[in-house]
């Protein structure tokens, strides 16, 4: 997502300082876009204003705002930092409380939309932080994404995020059981399809979902990786506010074991795989039975 997001504000006309873990998307992006490749995050924060990023998860953006070469040691008093990456909260809070120590803004700015959004520029972004900063920074963000939501104060961005991403992993793990009982019993999964589009259980993440099931396309938009590891730390929140989240605790097993079966890097719409195994039937439409 970070190399669509970071081409997105290339292709607005502004001036971006690249970098990324391997290195070789970094150099790749600022070759195809005229951007300027740097090295080390802290290289990127000495030539930038306005930092974001972009991470899979808390520990990685750790390392690339606190790390040794990492945004702090190369950020100047005023400038800010959005993290764009779903991570811990509280570990969110922190990282910016050690940043203010240097006169360094920071948003936590998790987003959605996937790929898809990610490439279109039509991203919606969380936002936690000072409403101020989040206003400063709102015209670069509107090259990335359509819709922003100013939630709070820090860290209220990323609960927002993961309050989201708790319900739509739910209703995959209720539509996955659903289709699959659908599937035994011998229902035109076509016509199922249709049904749940056209009455009460309609859903955003069924309507864009369920069509890869029937077609048995698992190619990852977000896959089953990332999400098992936004469940957890949905888990870690809810025990930190004393919150009880039992389905959601199910859901996070049925993830994992969608991943102790070779799945963890397909798209989260592989989960139903696994209660495929269990029932001995498979999803598909009448195209993909066909072989078509």
């Amino acid at each position: 997502m970070g190399y669509a997001m970071a081409r997105n504000l290339l292709r607005a006309g502004h001036e971006v300082a690249l970098w990324s873990h391997s290195g070789a998307k970094a150099r790749e992006l600022a070759a195809a876009e005229k951007g300027r490749f740097c090295a080390t995050p802290k290289e990127v924060a000495e030539n930038a204003d306005v930092i974001f990023l972009c991470v899979g998860n808390t520990a990685m953006s750790r390392q690339a705002i606190l790390g040794p070469d990492g945004i702090i040691e190369g950020a100047r008093a005023g400038t800010v930092v959005a993290d764009a990456s779903t991570v811990a909260p509280s570990e969110s809070r922190r990282i910016g409380q050690a940043l203010a120590e240097k006169g360094v803004d920071f948003l936590d700015a998790p987003c959605t939309g996937s790929k898809p959004g990610a490439e279109g520029g039509t991203l919606t972004f969380m936002i936690g932080g000072s409403r101020d900063v989040f206003e400063r920074v709102r015209p670069y963000l509107e090259a990335m994404g359509k819709r922003f939501y100013y939630c709070g104060g820090p860290g209220m961005g990323l609960h927002a995020k993961l309050s989201q991403n708790l319900i739509l992993a739910n209703l995959l793990q209720g539509f996955n059981e659903g289709m699959v009982l659908a599937a035994k019993a011998g229902v035109d999964l076509d016509m199922m399809l249709d049904i749940l589009n056209n009455s009460a259980a309609k859903s955003g993440m069924i309507s864009a979902k369920a069509p890869l099931v029937l077609r048995r396309a698992f190619e990852p938009a977000f896959s089953v990786k990332w999400m098992h590891k936004d469940i957890g730390l949905m888990l870690d929140s809810a025990n930190e506010l004393g919150v009880p989240v039992p389905l959601t605790a199910l859901t996070h097993q049925m993830f994992q074991a969608a991943i102790a079966k070779g799945h963890g890097d397909e798209d989260i719409c592989a989960t139903i795989k696994v209660m495929e195994d269990l029932a001995g039937v498979e999803v598909k439409g009448a195209e993909a039975a066909s072989g078509s």
